[in-house]
């Protein structure tokens, strides 16, 4: 990627003449079944360009209650776009919604104050533990959405761990929504950037407000040169990513009975539940640091993932320092209230 990124083919992406960006869009598009695409630096502003475009200041945006773009971006979403979340708690296991739930949230307001204006769903969702919604979920949710008139948004920041893990592909999941996103710089390894995909109507509008908040970037075949690398070959190893994330689960499942069921891993992230143990999150993420192994804590629980840069002897270091700090606390399982 390093070697593509220094003999990119560059242009100014804010006048839309850098070549290698526009290949990156057209392989975007076509790789989605969609209109046009639009290549931007992280996943969360192609959400909140999405959101600002489909979404009326005022209505409301369905959502998993612990989403990504209901949560961590709900206050982006009141100060760009002046909207709300009408947020839905998602059936066990993997936090996912379904089509039932969808209908319900969708109902009319008798006063036509409450008024939703788009759908999303999240896949694979993060806090669900990299959970899966099957394609024919998305479709059967999508055809609620048509039903009443909503449009269907698609946060695939990691939608090609689905696509692995399901065993179809990101056309399967894109032809039902009205546009989606994926990034490219989690597990398919390029240093930046993720794409927003949809009609040319909505691209082309995307583009405008990339412009308005700040994000049209000069040379960015710079980086798109890498994401050309990351959408052709990133998902061919993905399936070592989960087998990785299994090893590790059913280690720390030897190690701390009771923090996790390894059983409940269909993808790359992996959280462990240590209330239980009599020692708190930030306590066991401090000691792990100390043992060379850096992990993120979220709602209370250690959040891992396995990627690019994570080998199964990787996997082997982890599971020592796990070892090594469940001795060092005195810790033999997890409590069942705890957990």
């Amino acid at each position: 990627m390093r070697r593509a990124m220094a003999d990119a083919e560059v242009g100014d992406d804010w006048y839309g003449d850098d070549p290698t960006v526009n290949r990156l869009q057209d392989a975007a598009a076509e790789l989605t079944g969609k209109q046009a695409a639009i290549y931007l630096p992280t996943g969360t502003l192609c959400n909140q360009i999405a959101l600002h475009a489909l979404v009326r200041p005022g209505r409301f945006v369905v959502c998993e209650a612990s989403s990504h773009v209901g949560g961590t971006e709900a206050a982006s979403a009141a100060a760009m776009s002046g909207i709300a979340f009408r947020r839905v708690p998602g059936q066990s296991p993997g936090l996912l919604l379904d089509d039932v739930q969808v209908a319900a949230a969708l109902a009319a307001d008798p006063y036509d104050v409450q008024v939703a204006d788009l759908v999303t769903v999240e896949n694979t969702h993060q806090l669900g533990g990299g959970s899966v919604m099957l394609a024919a979920r998305v479709a059967a949710i999508a055809a609620v959405c048509a039903d009443r008139g909503v449009p269907l948004y698609l946060d695939g920041a990691r939608i090609f761990n689905a696509v692995v893990a399901a065993g179809t592909t990101v056309a399967d999941y894109a032809a039902p929504v009205d546009a989606l996103m994926f990034s490219l710089s989690k597990g398919l390894a390029a240093p930046i950037g993720s794409l927003l995909a949809g009609d040319a109507e909505l691209i082309r509008e995307a583009r405008r407000l990339k412009i308005l908040y700040g994000a049209a970037w000069r040379q960015a075949g710079i980086m798109a040169a890498a994401g050309l690398i990351a959408l052709a070959e990133g998902p061919k190893r993905l399936h070592e990513d989960h087998a990785n994330a299994r090893l590790l689960a059913a280690g720390i499942a030897e190690i701390l009975p009771g923090a996790l069921d390894p059983g409940q891993l269909p993808t790359n992230i992996v959280f462990v539940d240590v209330t239980g143990t009599g020692h708190d999150v930030g306590e066991w993420q401090h000691r792990l640091a100390e043992s060379g192994v850096l992990v993120t804590t979220v709602h209370g629980r250690i959040r891992m993932l396995t990627h690019a840069d994570v080998t199964a002897q990787d996997i082997g270091v982890a599971l020592a320092a796990w070892r090594k700090v469940t001795a060092e606390i005195g810790v033999t399982e997890v409590s069942a209230a705890g957990g």
